[in-house]
């Protein structure tokens, strides 16, 4: 971003200048412009009261802790067909400082729904003491996916959770929790029509042995990746813990997700040194109370260091953040969308980067971070990407909500802070060395003026029509 004194260079501005020259930079992405750094950007002409946004850069919430996406089989498969030289140009525009600067991402432990097939770490039936345990598949693609990305970004935060325990440690036996067509997926499976589960009661063979022997194959999941050289710094027991789809899941009432952390899971971590944190999630449950059981449970909360939510648990967070301050929080899963990779993804997205962060969230993870042109999972639901590769073109394609997520995550790392601040439609952080992001978004089809007072300035800016603008503001 071009960096501009305001003394002397943009004549008639509003500022009220200090002792020191104020640097005022944006970037702004349109559908039809992406990542321009405008040579005028202010005006003399101030908004309107309604589009006045005030920042209080001495009034810092939570600290932000990663911005970045998901690491799944299907989008290292997509990436195979394009040359190297190609590939490695798609992790510099997603991991480097001058892309979008990704400093956290997740990994499913075992199959997701962007899975080549069914799969886990151990599935021999009953092998309770995880003698068969390995990541020998995972070797193969999940890792060195994990591992392009580390040669960009070695500090890269690493956290996972399984879409399904082992299939021999469910009650159906089963990956999935119901048979046949669901929702937008159209590729049914082969499960019993009477081994389907849609009430929400616990999947899991709630014996001692099996959860002994699940505590088990997490510690040892993260010791195996570590030995890799791809520590785990989180782990969720379970992704959307109320959700029963027809591809990899398991639901858990909150009282058995407590008693299997509890008891099981946070001693086995302890007993064996694991130094990864244990969060609670992903919850898709939107009645606070599910979080509330677990966290209330005296034994699991020893163990837990924050909480992540997704899709429904945006109704909860808010009441959870305000409840359990000393927690750290979590959107865990962007909504993934129809494979449409337009502005309305932009739109639904922004919507809930301003919810979840505002709610007390200090991460925000995508989903599928890369997929082929079909966007299809083995279940058959398109979605959305960040990136599509066309495998036959070998054309590679940045969609729009790669660049909402680079407006934010370019400029924002862990540790820096989320600021208070009035308006609509904006986000405002603050940099270890004081400088202030602001993040804006305009809805409309006109170009809107927008004043932003910081401090005893004011800076009036003016934005395009439907765009997303990112504005740093230093020596305010």
């Amino acid at each position: 971003m071009r960096k501009y004194s305001l003394i002397g260079i943009w004549a008639g501005v509003c500022l009220s200048m200090g002792s020191m020259a104020q640097n005022v930079d944006m970037v702004y992405t349109t559908e039809s412009q992406r990542w321009v750094e405008p040579k005028k950007f202010m005006t003399k002409t101030e908004a309107t009261a309604e589009n006045t946004i005030s920042v209080y850069p001495e009034e810092t919430l939570q600290e932000m802790d990663g911005f970045g996406g998901a690491f799944n089989e299907l989008g290292w498969d997509a990436l195979s067909y394009l040359p190297q030289s190609e590939s490695d140009k798609v992790f510099q525009e997603m991991f480097s400082e001058d892309g979008a600067n990704f400093s956290m991402c997740r990994i499913p432990i075992g199959a997701s729904d962007y899975a080549l097939s069914y799969y886990s770490s151990n599935d021999v039936p009953e092998d309770f003491a995880m003698r068969d345990f390995n990541i020998d598949r995972d070797r193969y693609i999940l890792i060195p996916f994990i591992k392009e990305a580390l040669k960009v970004r070695p500090d890269l935060q690493v956290w996972g959770s399984p879409w399904s325990p082992p299939a021999w440690m469910k009650v159906n036996e089963h990956y999935a929790m119901r048979n046949g067509e669901f929702g937008n997926a159209k590729d049914g499976n082969k499960m019993n029509p009477g081994a389907k589960i849609l009430n929400n009661a616990t999947g899991f063979k709630m014996q001692e042995r099996y959860l002994e022997a699940y505590a088990l194959y997490f510690s040892k999941f993260v010791s195996a990746y570590a030995n890799e050289g791809v520590p785990l710094f989180a782990i969720m027991p379970q992704n959307e813990i109320a959700f029963q789809p027809n591809w990899p899941s398991c639901t858990w009432r909150p009282e058995d997700m407590a008693y299997f952390i509890g008891e099981f899971l946070g001693p086995q971590f302890e007993k064996d040194g694991v130094a990864s944190k244990i969060w609670l999630g992903s919850v898709n449950a939107s009645d606070p109370n599910y979080v509330r059981t677990v966290l209330n449970n005296e034994k699991a909360q020893q163990y837990l260091a924050g909480v992540g939510f997704q899709w429904g648990g945006a109704k909860a967070i808010a009441t959870i953040h305000d409840e359990y301050p000393q927690l750290q929080y979590m959107q865990t899963e962007n909504k993934c969308g129809e494979h449409e990779n337009d502005w309305t993804s932009v739109e639904r997205s922004w919507k809930d980067l301003l919810h979840y962060i505002n709610s007390g969230a200090g991460s925000y993870m995508y989903w599928n971070m890369i997929l082929d042109e079909t966007g299809s999972s083995a279940w058959g639901w398109p979605q959305n990407s960040m990136v599509v590769v066309d495998r036959d073109s070998k054309e590679v394609k940045y969609t729009d909500e790669y660049y909402l997520f680079k407006h934010i995550s370019h400029f924002v790392q862990p540790g820096d802070r989320f600021l208070k601040s009035e308006g609509k439609n904006q986000l405002a952080f603050k940099k270890a060395d004081g400088t202030v992001v602001v993040l804006l978004y305009n809805g409309a089809e006109q170009n809107s003026l927008r004043t932003v007072n910081i401090g005893d300035q004011k800076v009036n800016l003016d934005l395009k029509p439907r765009s997303i603008s990112t504005v740093t503001i230093s020596n305010y």
